[in-house]
């Protein structure tokens, strides 16, 4: 096991589960400048790490 792959899986998964406290977020907002401010952030913050941590295990390549 490569420890690339690792390190992206486990960037694959932080970035799921910002995703998942977004939808929470988005939820149960209230409309405040506050709330979307967070829902933004968040967001972009989980989409930066989904991406990378898919991108990182798809161009490593399997040495053996």
């Amino acid at each position: 096991m490569n420890l690339k792959r690792i390190f992206g899986g486990l960037l694959t998964l932080i970035g799921i589960a910002g995703l998942i406290y977004v939808a929470v977020l988005f939820v149960n907002t209230s409309g405040g400048t506050r709330d979307v401010k967070a829902v933004v952030v968040y967001s972009i913050l989980g989409i930066v790490f989904f991406i990378a941590g898919i991108s990182l295990i798809r161009t490593t390549k399997d040495e053996a």
